[in-house]
């Protein structure tokens, strides 16, 4: 891809970008090859010649074939934790204990704090997880904390421990294996407080460049009390100042903390307010015990009085209000507690605050109407299906066949009205737009999947509408959007649905419909060539550094 500068303002800057030579992502111009930009909005789509002729002053830029199309939002993310997997020890290709102990003996350093992330023991070839003298003994008395892959549990050395008053009498406490509930939220306060100010920086550029390195434009963060802390999220937000880098939206699930939502200058209470834990750690709530834990039903940690209390607390502060909820138990809580909050506010009151639930991996139909008739956004993660989806994966592990082909139901949600974001809870997933679009296509059940163009939408569109935006054209590419899109290296494009009767008109370019790269299962995804936010290239391959506008 070429710059080729014809005309810039006197302050060195271009005016006018134009993208020619491309296969621009327009709904009503699929045979779309060009697209001009002003002063960060897109004002055209067209065709090259005409938009030569239209912007003869235009910095020109020569895509050779590239696909264009909207930039990325992920709906939820946790910043930090992903920039130290990032930028530190990678624990999610270990086999078993033997090689997570050996790597933490190269990692460990004297004086400094070990964070790690990405274990897996329901996938280790021997499931058994090192004990904590072992830990102790691999690291040399070192602080160490290694997340779950779920990042609802975590291993950590006695030197943490010490680090963290009362642990040991929270509950969730456990002598030698993983920490969950309240010890392990205590473990992780811990460790975040001893992490060096230049480490936590450095670990949030290297996830804001690695996101926009991925076609991502903006990005939620669900932050809390017992996630990330509250220096750590307007140190973000400050970091996210910077417009060579991708937007952050914040959120901060915590009950009562209207005060400081708005010392934040956060949108809403939201993201990670937990309603239970995770499936991976056996603390999402059920209705029933675990398959594979019958001692236990999973951690509720919220009643319907208190989602109820919180919509309502919400609404009287102008704020945008959510749950973290999985397990059905949590669910049924959940939606108990907006029945009530419908009856101390109004309908009208509670869909205004445009409310939303993430990950609800456990939802039945019935449920899903409801949500939809109270405007509830639902921001899911469609590679938690394609990890551990299937009969053979960890939900069917944790829960049995039967209730696991009920998770994820993208296609139940979608067809009752509620409206999809999608992301990552990065680091639990990786941060690949292109890889969570094709699992919400090929879901692991059947019937429960979403048609590509479904899925783009929710990756795209959905993900700023979820955050407030609803001006009908962030998120596409259409003149008067703000021009965030991504440069594409990719074959051909298809535009097909998952109905066969209708893919013959859907694929005919007088259809409209705006094609996508190929979805199957063995097809290569595209790569990133490059990043823009608002007209300015927040990601270019080809070069180090932003390069300005585009």
């Amino acid at each position: 891809m070429t710059d080729h500068s014809t005309d810039r303002t006197p302050h060195g800057r271009p005016h006018q970008t134009l993208l020619l030579g491309g296969r621009i992502h327009a709904h009503g111009s699929p045979e779309a090859t060009a697209m001009a930009v002003e002063n960060g909005t897109i004002v055209w789509i067209g065709q090259d010649g005409p938009g030569r002729a239209l912007h003869p002053a235009a910095e020109t830029v020569d895509l050779d074939g590239a696909f264009v199309a909207p930039a990325f939002v992920d709906a939820h993310v946790h910043a930090t934790s992903t920039g130290l997997h990032l930028t530190g020890l990678d624990l999610t290709g270990l086999r078993d204990g033997t090689e997570l102990l050996a790597a933490l003996r190269t990692a460990a350093q004297p004086g400094h704090l070990l964070v790690a992330h990405g274990w897996d023991s329901s996938a280790w070839t021997d499931p058994r997880v090192p004990s904590r003298a072992e830990i102790d003994s691999a690291t040399g008395g070192v602080p160490v904390y290694l997340s779950r892959v779920d990042v609802h549990s975590a291993l950590i050395s006695s030197a943490l421990a010490e680090l963290a008053p009362g642990i040991r009498d929270a509950e969730g406490w456990s002598d030698d294996g993983p920490l969950t509930r309240t010890a392990h939220h205590l473990a992780r306060g811990a460790m975040r407080d001893g992490l060096p100010t230049a480490q936590r920086r450095h670990a949030q550029e290297a996830f804001l460049r690695t996101a926009a390195a991925r076609g991502i434009v903006s990005v939620h963060e669900c932050a809390g009390p017992d996630i990330s802390g509250e220096q750590d999220l307007a140190d973000l937000l400050d970091l996210a100042r910077d417009p060579a880098l991708p937007e952050v939206v914040g959120y901060w699930g915590e009950r009562g903390g209207a005060a400081t939502a708005r010392r934040l200058g956060v949108p809403g209470l939201a993201g990670d307010l937990f309603a239970d834990g995770s499936l991976g750690s056996h603390t999402a709530a059920l209705h029933a015990p675990y398959d594979d834990r019958p001692d236990t039903s999973g951690a509720a940690y919220l009643d319907p009085d208190g989602v109820a209390a919180h919509l309502t607390d919400c609404a009287g502060h102008g704020l945008q209000a959510g749950f973290h909820v999985i397990g059905d138990a949590a669910v049924t809580a959940v939606v108990d507690g907006f029945r009530l909050a419908e009856q101390t506010l109004g309908h009208r009151a509670l869909v205004a605050g445009r409310h939303r639930l993430e990950h609800l991996e456990m939802v039945t139909s019935e449920q899903a109407s409801e949500l939809a008739r109270w405007g509830v956004t639902a921001s899911m993660q469609p590679l938690f299906d394609a990890l551990w989806g299937g009969t053979g994966g960890m939900y069917a592990t944790r829960l049995g066949t039967n209730r696991a082909a009920g998770l994820n139901p993208f296609a139940t949600l979608a067809s009752a009205g509620v409206a999809l974001a999608f992301g990552s809870d990065s680091p639990v997933t990786a941060l690949d737009p292109w890889a969570a679009i094709r699992a919400a296509v090929h879901h692991r059940t059947p019937g429960s999947g979403l048609s590509a163009r479904g899925a783009f939408t929710a990756h795209t569109r959905g993900g700023h509408r979820a955050a407030g935006v609803h001006d009908g054209v962030t998120g596409t590419l259409r003149p008067g959007a703000p021009a965030h899109y991504a440069v594409w290296e990719t074959g051909e494009l298809v535009a097909a649905g998952t109905d066969s009767r209708v893919r013959r008109w859907s694929t005919d370019p007088r259809s409209g419909v705006a094609p996508l790269p190929s979805l199957a299962p063995d097809a290569p995804l595209p790569v990133c060539v490059r990043t823009v936010r608002s007209g300015t290239v927040i990601h270019d391959r080809d070069t180090s550094t932003p390069r300005g506008h585009a």
